[in-house]
């Protein structure tokens, strides 16, 4: 069910006054200059003959920690204060942001505290405690981690970083968009996953400033389409616990930061399937020899499945990560059968139970 929130002139920001602009990108890619993997580009020629278009996949499921999430953290954690590091932080997450602070806090010196759900994979769990964090789990069907994160942070003098509403992060994940469009030129379209909007918000960003004619699309769930909910409708609105594969786009909305970046720089909003984000998975494990986890994914399935259609067109899709638990993945992919050759752009799939 989905939850409505009368922001306070959320909507109505002027550009001058958004939290996050280019010159905050430009300064996190400098922070990130020798610390963030500058993640490959890669082409099928595949996905060029199916879609009609040219494609660039920004793979950062090569990234530290398997995931984007790593270059907004580092952002954040390096301008803390002297007194703010030997205190610590905290974040919360279901895993990406998770693994993404534990390192950058060990990188830095900082301790680190993570909130994250009972239910989170087991990868992302075992990755965190790997970096030496300290996880505090939580049952995500009747406690708040918002509230247990807030209430561990007061007690203890943490600092919260959030996983997406804070200006540090979102300029961290602008960095993506950035190198893409640098290392491949000018963008008609750029296809960005889509959670809480730090990604998106970030990468939109770039475009903006580096590809000023490049359209920005983000991609979610349909089980999970706050985001796109609130960018027709102009308020933000939630879902709670939303039945998704794509455990990273879970969040219960948008932020107050990432929000009005979205309204003046994202140009379209789109949602896909259950069924769409594996078919897209397999896609790119089987054809670009590319483990991506289902948030991952989401941008690549709006364009395979057609969601998103312009041919000629030099698309940049951003494939956020690759944490997946790969047992997990082989049981989503026994429901992936070979369909007759009519079938249209990825012949690989029968509806998902």
């Amino acid at each position: 069910m989905a939850d409505f929130i009368q922001p306070d002139s959320i909507t109505t920001l002027a550009a001058t006054d958004l939290p996050v602009t280019y010159a905050d990108v430009e300064a996190a890619a400098a922070r990130l200059n020798g610390q963030a993997h500058r993640t490959p580009v890669m082409t099928s020629t595949t996905v060029d003959r199916q879609t009609g278009s040219h494609v660039f996949f920004k793979c950062e499921n090569f990234q530290r920690i398997g995931a984007f999430k790593f270059r907004g953290a580092y952002n954040a954690l390096v301008q803390l204060s002297a007194e703010q590091r030997r205190r610590g932080v905290l974040a919360f997450s279901s895993g990406n942001h998770a693994q993404a602070i534990a390192l950058s806090g060990q990188l830095l010196d900082i301790p680190t505290t993570i909130v994250m759900p009972e239910d989170a994979p087991a990868v992302k769990l075992a990755a965190t405690r790997g970096y030496g964090a300290q996880v505090v789990t939580y049952n995500r069907l009747t406690d708040s981690r918002e509230a247990l994160g807030q209430q561990l942070a007061g007690d203890r003098g943490l600092t919260l970083i959030p996983p997406f509403d804070h200006p540090h992060v979102i300029a961290g994940q602008g960095t993506t968009a950035k190198e893409l469009i640098e290392e491949v030129g000018a963008l008609d379209l750029l296809l960005v996953c889509c959670g809480g909007g730090g990604l998106l918000s970030g990468c939109a960003i770039a475009a903006h400033t580096l590809s000023p004619s490049c359209r920005v699309i983000g991609v979610e769930p349909k089980r999970a389409d706050d985001a796109t909910r609130s960018f027709y409708a102009k308020t933000l609105q939630t879902v709670e616990n939303p039945n998704t594969i794509a455990d990273g786009a879970r969040t219960a909305s948008l932020g107050t930061l990432t929000f009005p970046i979205i309204l003046h720089h994202v140009h379209d909003m789109v949602t896909v399937s259950e069924t769409a984000i594996v078919r897209a998975m397999f896609f790119l494990w089987e054809r670009l020899k590319l483990v991506v986890e289902p948030t991952g994914a989401l941008a690549t399935a709006a364009l395979l499945e057609g969601i998103v259609n312009e041919p000629g067109a030099r698309i940049g899709v951003i494939i956020s990560g690759g944490n997946v638990d790969l047992k997990q993945a082989g049981k989503l992919f026994t429901k992936v059968t070979k369909l007759p050759k009519s079938q249209p752009r990825v012949p690989w799939a029968a509806e998902l139970s």
